[in-house]
């Protein structure tokens, strides 16, 4: 039975979220996105630098998940306007996944937002990652649709959203 706790992340825990990443991206993409896409993006999004630059100055909250105290998995947030917060990363490890993990990680996220004045969650999801239906399970919305550039490669997102109560 998992045992799973949250802990709020600071920089020093950037290679912890770094190697939850490492092993959670290619399952989560390897479908939807070329491999060269999927280095091109760990690279811009994860690099220690990028993350750094999260933390600090993009003001993004990272909450890492225990699972009888073993990080497995971490999300982050950051308010994005009036009582309006953004969910930017959530993930935990393929191990884990079908446990309730995620459930809990995004519990832990919601509760975060609403502690902080949010009322409101959005997300943007890849339109052919199967976490969609994970999100509207949970409550989320799908509200529109974004084609994002990112370097040479294009993000085809759905924007999701859920009122939080």
């Amino acid at each position: 039975m998992p045992s799973f706790s949250i802990k709020p992340a600071t920089t020093a825990d950037i290679p912890t979220i770094i190697a939850i990443q490492e092993q959670t991206w290619e399952a989560t993409y390897s479908e939807i996105l070329t491999r060269e896409q999927i280095d091109f993006m760990f690279e811009k999004i994860y690099s220690p630098e990028s993350l750094e630059r999260q933390f600090t100055v993009e003001q993004h909250s990272f909450l890492i998940l225990l699972n009888d105290g073993k990080p497995e998995g971490f999300a982050s947030a950051s308010e994005e306007g009036r009582e309006k917060f953004k969910l930017h990363k959530i993930y935990v490890l393929p191990s884990t996944q079908g446990t309730g993990a995620g459930k809990y990680l995004l519990a832990a996220v919601e509760n975060y937002v609403k502690s902080a004045g949010g009322k409101k969650l959005g997300l943007n999801v890849n339109r052919y990652n199967k976490a969609k239906g994970f999100y509207e399970k949970m409550g989320f919305a799908v509200t529109g649709q974004e084609d994002i550039p990112i370097g040479p490669y294009w993000m085809n997102d759905y924007v999701l959203e859920k009122e939080l109560n």
